[in-house]
């Protein structure tokens, strides 16, 4: 039986790979090979990043909820532990929004915690 090499199936696999590095510098967005290896770095990037953008974004709300307490006359660590202790169950990223768009409410949380 002679050998099948189905064009149909590998020019499409060609097709896809080559649309996943559009845009890509170079060889690496129109040889194959080149472009197998950027979308495969590329691609453990991304799922890398899903992850760190949790921290990062975590990272920001803390500062930026540490600078409004500071504002208000306590530090971070300080509100977080009253706010515990008091059974207040609000979350870092709502609270560093209240603290960049409304800081009259974040005083209101702060001086709730502090009593």
């Amino acid at each position: 039986m002679p050998r099948s090499k189905n064009k149909v199936a590998s020019h499409r696999r060609r097709k896809n790979r080559l649309k996943l590095a559009k845009g890509y510098w170079g060889n690496r967005g129109n040889v194959l090979t080149a472009a197998k290896n950027a979308i495969d770095k590329g691609l453990v990037h991304a799922y890398r990043d899903r992850r760190l953008k949790k921290r990062s974004f975590r990272s920001l709300w803390i500062i930026r909820i540490n600078a409004a307490a500071r504002a208000n006359g306590t530090t971070y660590s300080r509100l977080i532990d009253a706010l515990n202790k008091k059974g207040v169950d609000i979350n870092r990223k709502l609270l560093a929004s209240l603290a960049v768009e409304n800081p009259a409410a974040f005083s209101d949380v702060v001086k709730f915690s502090n009593n």
